[in-house]
């Protein structure tokens, strides 16, 4: 038999089964309405490039009250620990300095007190009556997850580094049956070209979904997710003359730290963005009466 008889025979099998032999079908079809059917952008590198370094470079300082719900463990160290949701007041500006208090539900007492600046951290725990000091290129797995959460942990994930014109940066297209995404490669350059930071960008709305941040050797150090993208218009005091040219800042945050065990997820209740903090608020004192802890310098921490 020729090529085009056995195309024909294949054609007419596939036919027969469509038809339903036997009553049966191999073949469903759903049609979606309009309305149904996903939104999907298209953006080039350069634009989207142009959209992250946008918030990058005009969010200078933040000024939140977030409710904050940490998460220790994962089900590869066998155990996971989930603590009560807590309300936060949290300060953030350029370069590196951030200062998070966190406070009981209803009562109002403060459970944590932490700052850290482009050098030392510090860590007040009032009901355990330590103070904890340490340099931020200390890195420390403690036995328990929930003592690896540092303050500048959080500083990526609201003050985003700025991509270089200089930086190599790959583009990409990713797709999975939830969502469609653009993904922006930041290589770190050097001896060996290794991957330093990848940006995602949800193409329904083309904001910025998830920020990996990777140190040497491809080691994941931070996955950060964003979602629920809201208007600045209704921001107090009024900022939005001084926040450049952004529109809308993410109101829910997630940062995962594979390494250090631990997740944290922040809903921000209110928001105010480029607001001018005196460094001050960002000092925090050793309370009197507690005892210092050095992370870096005890014997119960363990090099990584």
């Amino acid at each position: 038999m020729n090529i085009r008889v056995l195309t024909w025979i294949a054609w007419a099998t596939l036919a027969s089964f469509s038809c339903g032999c036997s009553g049966r079908t191999i073949k469903t079809s759903t049609t979606l309405s309009p309305r149904a059917k996903p939104v999907v952008l298209d953006a080039t590198r350069d634009e989207l490039l142009d959209k992250y370094n946008e918030i990058a470079r005009n969010v200078n300082t933040v000024n939140a009250t977030v409710e904050l719900k940490p998460t220790a463990g994962s089900k590869y160290s066998g155990l996971i620990e989930e603590y009560h949701e807590v309300k936060a007041f949290l300060l953030a500006q350029r370069p590196a300095e951030i200062r998070m208090i966190g406070q009981a539900p209803v009562v109002g007492t403060t459970i944590f007190d932490m700052a850290s600046d482009a050098e030392v951290f510090r860590v007040s725990i009032p009901s355990k009556n330590k103070f904890l000091v340490g340099s931020v290129t200390v890195e420390r797995i403690s036995e328990k997850p929930i003592e690896n959460l540092r303050p500048q942990h959080l500083v990526d994930a609201l003050l985003w580094p700025e991509v270089r014109k200089e930086e190599s940066v790959l583009f990409e297209e990713f797709n999975d049956e939830a969502a469609r995404y653009y993904v922006l490669t930041v290589l770190r350059g050097g001896y060996r070209t290794e991957i330093l930071r990848k940006i995602w960008f949800d193409r329904s709305d083309l904001q910025v979904s998830r920020l990996q941040t990777f140190g040497p050797k491809g080691i994941l150090l931070s996955d950060v997710h964003f979602s629920d993208w809201q208007p600045l218009n209704g921001q107090e005091p009024p900022a939005s003359p001084t926040a450049g040219g952004i529109r809308a800042f993410p109101r829910q945050i997630r940062i995962e730290r594979p390494h250090d065990d631990y997740r944290l997820d922040l809903q921000i209740v209110k928001l105010s963005l480029n607001e001018a903090l005196p460094l001050d608020r960002f000092k925090l004192e050793q309370p009197p009466g507690t005892e210092v802890v050095r992370v870096g310098e005890t014997s119960e921490e363990k090099p990584r």
